[in-house]
């Protein structure tokens, strides 16, 4: 298949072609030229004004919930969704039924992966069932194609059994990622514990439940000298200790999900159960430090934290409703929203080539003879997510019908391009 992209803007530090507009001719997956002007009549061509290509985002926490919960999300519907947003690579959670916890569950993550439009990455659990009381296979899973370790949304509890995690993937170079709650402080929290859940009434998730586990875990990193990622961080502290723990020479880095930089407590008021979050909306002071945070370059990823819920478990009591969002297809807009003083090569670093760096996955380059994984953007355009162009089998967002600037707008993918 000939794909041909007019009048592109490509960004990408490795390129030769960095901040030039050009035509890009693509044949069978690869770039076989890019010139100021090429004209072919055998293609599929595409032509935009204020198109940016970049290398292919990569969301590095999604739960797809199969197998076992496909009432919620499928990875067929996932990968929609994933599309939709930008992403030509996922990082799938454990968090199924069954867990991704052994060899078995990862071959089927992937061998599925094969049949999609993108290319899923299955995120080996740390404990058997994600319970957190005994080491999963992870040797085997990594052989079988495991990207990362995670218990996903059940953060390991227990020091013991997260220590020697850390030291099981020193010896095949692997790493280890928490989402970091304290489950004896927020497991009766319904929402950041201050001045507005006791203006609301309901229960608060303290911050040191967050910065508890960080402090924990940055020991543990420390005697093991392995590597760690801390995703869905909250608050300003979290931030500064995982900065000095970079400073002292860990293998550190974080991520954070999108809706920490759009939303705050503050916008619980109305008790809208689709912000219902774990970890939960902090202060307004906490969500203003991520952004700064951001802007300094001591955030790594921004990652989606795609958590379809049923909608019987979100039209309910905000008290009963479940925790969690579905974010693929909002994740740039709602970046490009909240900090569009953000530069475009911080966006893409932020998306793509910090998360490739970290987890040792290729980077291609925007170059004649390069595989052609791309994402189609534009920064000043709007886009709208409505039911009907909704990919993700849940509708659990509080985005529906309210234009954002920035719109996806398409990726080349496995030899096609994919449009929004």
């Amino acid at each position: 298949m000939k794909i041909l992209l007019k009048n592109i803007l490509i960004k990408d530090n490795q390129s030769l072609f960095n901040n030039s507009k050009k035509d890009i001719l693509i044949n069978d997956g690869i770039i076989v030229k890019i010139d100021a002007e090429i004209n072919v009549t055998d293609a599929v061509i595409f032509n935009q004004e204020n198109v940016i290509a970049s290398i292919g985002w990569i969301d590095i926490f999604s739960n797809f919930c199969e197998p076992g919960l496909e009432h919620k999300e499928t990875l067929e519907t996932g990968a929609g969704a994933a599309v939709a947003g930008g992403f030509t690579q996922a990082f799938v959670l454990p968090n199924t039924n069954p867990t991704i916890s052994t060899q078995s569950q990862v071959s089927y993550v992937v061998e599925k992966s094969n049949q999609l439009p993108i290319t899923l990455h299955p995120i080996g659990s740390i404990s058997k069932k994600v319970e957190g009381n005994e080491l999963a296979e992870m040797y085997d899973m990594q052989n079988s194609g495991a990207i990362a370790f995670s218990d996903g949304t059940n953060a390991v509890q227990s020091a013991s059994l997260f220590l020697k995690a850390l030291q099981y993937v020193k010896a095949f170079d692997g790493i280890v990622m928490q989402m970091p709650i304290d489950a004896g402080f927020s497991k009766l929290g319904l929402m950041s514990e201050g001045i507005v859940s006791t203006q609301l009434g309901l229960p608060g998730i303290p911050a040191f439940a967050e910065t508890l586990m960080i402090k924990r875990d940055i020991e543990l990193l420390r005697y093991t000298q392995s590597k760690l990622h801390i995703t869905g961080i909250s608050t300003a502290e979290s931030v500064e200790l995982i900065n000095e723990a970079k400073q002292q020479g860990l293998q550190i880095t974080c991520s954070v999900a999108p809706h920490h930089l759009l939303f705050c407590d503050e916008d619980l008021v109305d008790y809208n159960s689709n912000l219902k979050l774990n970890p939960p909306l902090r202060c307004r002071a906490d969500m203003l430090a991520l952004r700064q945070a951001l802007l300094d370059g001591k955030i790594d990823c921004i990652a989606s934290h795609h958590f379809p819920q049923h909608i019987d478990d979100k039209i309910c009591e905000f008290e009963y409703a479940k925790n969690g969002m579905i974010s693929l297809q909002t994740v740039f807009s709602s970046i490009n929203n909240a900090m569009p003083q953000l530069s475009t090569e911080s966006l893409i670093a932020l998306l793509s080539t910090n998360a490739r760096n970290i987890f040792g996955l290729p980077k291609p380059i925007i170059q004649e003879g390069a595989k052609a994984e791309l994402t189609l953007f534009n920064r000043d355009d709007f886009s709208t997510l409505t039911k009907e162009n909704n990919k993700s089998k849940s509708i659990n967002s509080p985005f529906f019908n309210q234009p954002q600037k920035g719109k996806v707008v398409g990726v080349v993918t496995k030899g096609k391009l994919l449009l929004n």
